[in-house]
């Protein structure tokens, strides 16, 4: 009698370097996997890895009838027509009650779409974030499923084992109904935007401003990391700021271009929340001086018009790293607040049932903005599930408070002295204009009514009114 092979438990389309470290994650917790692409050379590279646990597929069939029931099919490829292909491609091969997982960075609003178009057909979908990069899907990343309960409840038990650990607890969870697990997922990136903006000025003030060496530089940077701004993204900085060629007497940092590219998911972070009316102008700055640095033959041209930056001071740089440190602390601070305020109001607009201190829980490890400050966050949504913005969690407060007088300083010297650092400023502004309890928007709304009778609200009286304010003068 001859033995049936052995079904495979999870199958995953795109054999990418993330869909193919992922697959081996999950072969590595007891899991017998597939994957599938349409590239010979990366299913032959990945049957040479583990055959034992893990079969690479060209033919969507094979790959297909490869696995158990419910078939469990993941798409790590491009977001975008990509995702709809691939999904027209896999659905003649499936059942209804099969799962498919879309584990890119898809836009939310097409997540709800295929959400809602695999329910009618009977098919389960989840979309999930992940985030972690290349070391992430290998060894344990933050993962944000969202969409069908029940789906992610079949596969729970394999994403906590193949999830980033933080005292013990997976750094995965169901994130909520529908499109939440993206939305999620970019609110990460969009935070992951700001924070690489204000490491960035950071770098300029010090390198610009300051004129430490690069050396210097290093150095303050991995101090910063083993202290209250310890973070994934500080410790790779602090590896860039060491890293040289063999043979070279400098940085290769300083032979890249100063031209930032991106893939569009801080764009959506803004687009979103300026659709809920809400602001971030923190991430909204830092998607835009991206942007910018594109423009480089006009700066080039810009810069023989104007003079160079000025050192900050002449004297006592390590009072001003103090100060920057200040500055940093405090607007790491206001870039997480801002996304997690965008999430509180998400919530409200699309039912999506978010748990915010859960989503602060799973970005402790795994994830691109992993930081020590995250368990400040988990904190303080752990002890007022309904808080509404960081700022007024009064641990936090005291943080902002005790770290005011440095970013008040770093901002005016570095105008002062022609040095740009539009994220510091962009942190400041809004904690500024967050507090104020009269801020100048009545003039606006004005305005408003003078050349487009747009009507205004009085303070203590109910109703809309207009005025012929033409007729006073």
């Amino acid at each position: 009698m001859i033995k049936a092979p052995k079904k495979n438990t999870f199958g995953m389309i795109g054999l990418g370097t993330m869909g193919s470290n992922l697959l081996q994650n999950i072969a590595d917790h007891g899991y017998a996997c597939a994957g599938y692409d349409i590239s010979a050379e990366k299913v032959s590279a990945l049957n040479t890895i583990n055959p034992e646990s893990i079969q690479g597929f060209t033919d969507m069939s094979a790959f297909t009838n490869s696995l158990s029931t419910p078939k469990i099919v993941m798409l790590l490829v491009p977001a975008g027509k990509i995702v709809d292909s691939v999904i027209e491609e896999l659905l003649p091969f499936l059942d209804q009650g099969d799962i498919i997982i879309d584990g890119g960075n898809s836009h939310f609003l097409d997540t709800d779409r295929r959400y809602l178009d695999l329910e009618s057909k009977g098919y389960h979908f989840i979309g999930m974030g992940v985030s972690g990069g290349e070391e992430g899907a290998r060894r344990g990343p933050s993962m944000m499923p969202g969409g069908d309960k029940k789906a992610y409840e079949a596969v729970e038990p394999i994403l906590t084992k193949i999830a980033a650990q933080v005292n013990g607890d997976p750094t995965v969870a169901f994130m909520g109904n529908r499109s939440a697990g993206h939305f999620v997922k970019m609110v990460h990136n969009g935070i992951e935007y700001a924070l690489m903006q204000l490491i960035a000025e950071t770098y300029e003030v010090l390198k610009n401003g300051l004129h430490l060496h690069d050396d210097a530089i290093h150095s303050v940077f991995k101090t910063w990391n083993e202290g209250r701004l310890q973070s994934y993204l500080l410790e790779i900085t602090s590896d860039i700021l060491a890293y040289k060629e063999t043979g070279s007497d400098h940085l290769l940092l300083d032979d890249i271009k100063d031209e930032a590219k991106s893939k569009g998911t801080g764009k959506w972070t803004s687009q979103a929340a300026m659709d809920l009316n809400l602001p971030i102008p923190l991430i909204d700055i830092a998607v835009s001086m991206r942007d910018l640095s594109k423009y480089k033959d006009l700066r080039i041209k810009a810069s023989t018009m104007y003079p160079d930056a000025e050192n900050i001071h002449s004297q006592n740089s390590n009072k001003q790293i103090a100060k920057l440190e200040q500055a940093f602390y405090f607007s790491m601070v206001s870039a997480y607040a801002q996304g997690m305020h965008l999430l509180y109001r998400a919530n409200e607009e699309y039912d999506y049932k978010l748990n915010l201190d859960v989503i602060a829980k799973i970005w402790r490890g795994g994830c691109i903005i992993r930081s020590e400050f995250l368990e400040d966050i988990y904190a303080a949504y752990t002890t007022d599930s309904e808080l509404k913005h960081l700022f007024l969690n009064r641990t936090i407060h005291l943080h902002l408070e005790n770290s005011i007088a440095g970013i008040r300083n770093i901002v005016s010297d570095c105008a002062l002295k022609g040095i740009a650092v539009p994220a510091f400023s962009a942190a400041l502004g809004y904690f500024d204009n967050f507090r104020n309890d009269e801020m100048p928007a009545n003039l606006i709304q004005a305005q408003r009514d003078y050349f487009g009778s747009h009507t205004y609200e009085l303070k203590g009286k109910e109703g809309s009114f207009h005025t012929e304010w033409e007729a006073g003068n």
